[in-house]
């Protein structure tokens, strides 16, 4: 730590628990929320203001024409945040609730969109929402594909997790019966609308070997009594999740882990609180506490722990391992063996198809359900059958939007009324493979307001990457084709790496300390009671949606975490 940092506190009694969680996102919130349930004091540390559920959710019930600009964000605003403004979620309603580009500066060595939410609940409040489990032939596809390393956890491992955190969470969703996408513990369904599902059915009819299936994501179609004691309701399909869910209709941690882990009694949480570093003491050859920076004073205060939980998502985590350096780790904590930092991976969404469809006139839908219909991946899945690594799940939806119409007076509002013609539009969800030269560190000569080094993106596309994009647009043509629509139209969108906000790697798990940073229960090899289980922790990204499986390895490591310091060993 830099000598002109101002130490500040109450005495290091005062500041000391049982555990610390850096982080307050999804996998934060889970961890909280099982120390706490456990009986352990837990400090939570988050970097950004408080956001407390109901009462901090500004524009959850604001209609669009009581909005300045009605939702959208103006040209001098998007211009000053270039990257953010990049991506799906960033409008006029949802702003506050994200990191604008001045405010945590980073240094792209290679375009890298890095989308980011600094507030309790972090990006928990932000995700789309969509949850699958990895099925074995993700957790087997490095050593049988020769591809990263080997994780050194099964699906059979984390299959019991992935019950423990659906059942708390809530995910809606079909019993399908696939061995690519395992079934899990569902609340009922939303339903596919009647375009979706003839294409559903001719495309399951010329491609057997595909299965096309409802999406599943985690909101409350149904609420169990589980959702009813965390004071959640039903979602009401209003499609404005990313303002705060005043209804807790879908899963963050702000409506979920965090009161649950407060009720407890054993929760400290302190917002504004930018983590600098993890403190190491040699002598006890072991973490001991953290560094922290208040963000809106900047004075320096430590606190400590037997055990602490790196969940400060991807990025952040990394950057927070890199920065803790000591006599022991001058190259960041844990890493003797040069790989903190390398093999950052994210999923490729370059690919877009559009389509019109000859649908019924006299049909419409019900609500704005918060899933797509989604096809898991059928490349390379039993084996090597391409000439690319991996796959890509597919996802599609169909939709009416209104008639167009000219004009102005009663009857042009008569006639937008009428709901226009059927399109469709489809997407990829792309696996990329774990590169050493895909990789964060840190700046040598930049520093943030905090005094904390910038990070280096140094993350990109390859030729596997390519061929997969390539792929998905011929056979998603194809299948659409097959499925009986027209102007079918491709699009490779080009984007960066990091506007998938769906980064992993850096700190990855493994068998081997040469090639990895956590053993299989998420310990640091070289730092056993420092556990990282956000993205940063993943050895190779499937092609299912990450969140879900960060809960469940969180809830994994956190019950083993217990279990060891009940023993006596951490």
């Amino acid at each position: 730590m830099s000598d002109t940092l101002q130490i500040a506190g109450k005495g290091k009694e005062q500041h000391t628990y049982d555990a610390i969680v850096i982080g307050s996102g999804i996998s934060g919130g889970w961890a909280a929320k099982e120390l706490c349930d456990q009986g352990f004091s837990t400090l939570v540390l988050e970097r950004g203001k408080d956001v407390v559920h109901l009462k901090d959710y500004p524009t959850a019930t604001m209609p669009l024409w009581e909005f300045p600009h009605h939702g959208r964000i103006p040209e001098a605003e998007k211009s000053a945040n270039p990257v953010l403004s990049r991506c799906y979620a960033y409008s006029e309603a949802s702003q506050h609730f994200f990191v604008k580009d001045n405010e945590h500066p980073y240094v792209q060595e290679k375009p890298f969109d890095w989308i980011r939410g600094y507030q309790v609940g972090g990006k928990s409040l932000l995700w789309a929402r969509q949850t699958q489990r990895w099925s074995r032939f993700e957790f087997e596809a490095p050593a049988r594909d020769g591809f990263a390393v080997d994780w050194p956890i099964r699906y059979s491992d984390l299959a019991p997790w992935y019950s423990h955190v659906e059942k708390f969470a809530g995910i809606s969703g079909n019993k399908d019966g696939l061995e690519t996408l395992p079934d899990g513990e569902f609340l009922p369904p939303w339903e596919m609308n009647c375009v979706e599902k003839e294409i559903q059915q001719k495309i399951m009819h010329h491609f057997p070997d595909r299965s096309v299936i409802q999406g599943r994501c985690a909101h409350l179609t149904k609420p169990n009594e589980i959702h009813i004691q965390q004071g959640r309701g039903s979602c009401q399909a209003r499609n404005m999740c990313e303002r705060g869910c005043p209804f807790g209709g879908y899963f963050s941690s702000n409506s979920s882990t965090l009161p649950w882990a407060q009720k407890t009694g054993n929760l400290s949480l302190r917002p504004n609180s930018v983590v600098h570093s993890i403190i190491y003491d040699e002598q006890k050859q072991k973490a001991v506490g953290v560094r922290v920076i208040d963000a809106n004073t900047h004075t320096a205060t430590e606190y400590f722990a037997r055990i602490i939980f790196v969940n400060a998502s991807c990025l952040n985590s990394n950057l927070v391992l890199l920065n803790s350096t000591s006599s022991r780790f001058p190259n960041g904590l844990g890493n003797d063996n040069g790989l903190l930092g390398k093999y950052i991976a994210f999923h490729n969404y370059r690919g877009k198809i559009t389509a019109s469809y000859d649908g019924p006139d006299d049909k419409y839908y019900y609500g704005r359900r918060p899933t797509q219909v989604m096809m898991p991946n059928f490349r390379n899945v039993h084996k090597q059958d391409m000439d690319f690594l991996r796959g890509y799940m597919v996802h599609y939806s169909a939709g009416r939007g209104r008639a167009g119409a000219d004009g102005i007076g009663a009857a042009f509002k008569e006639a937008i009324t009428e709901a226009g013609e059927w399109s469709i539009f489809m997407m990829m969800q792309g696996e990329t493979i774990p590169k050493e030269s895909n990789h964060v560190r840190l700046s040598k000569d930049k520093q943030d307001a905090w005094g904390i080094p910038l990070l280096v993106t140094s993350v990109g596309y390859d030729e596997n990457d390519d061929k997969v994009v390539k792929d998905f647009l011929e056979q998603g043509s194809l299948m659409l084709e097959k499925a009986g629509c027209t102007n079918i139209n491709q699009q490779d969108s080009g984007q960066a790496p990091g506007l998938d906000i769906h980064e992993m790697g850096g700190i990855r798990m493994g068998k081997d300390l040469a090639t990895s940073m956590l053993n299989e229960h998420n310990q640091l090899h070289h730092c056993k009671n420092v556990f990282v289980t956000d993205g940063a922790c993943m050895v190779s990204t499937g092609t299912q949606n990450p969140s879900l499986t960060y809960m469940a390895i969180t809830a994994r490591a956190a019950n083993f975490a217990v279990a060891e310091m009940k023993k006596g060993n951490l």
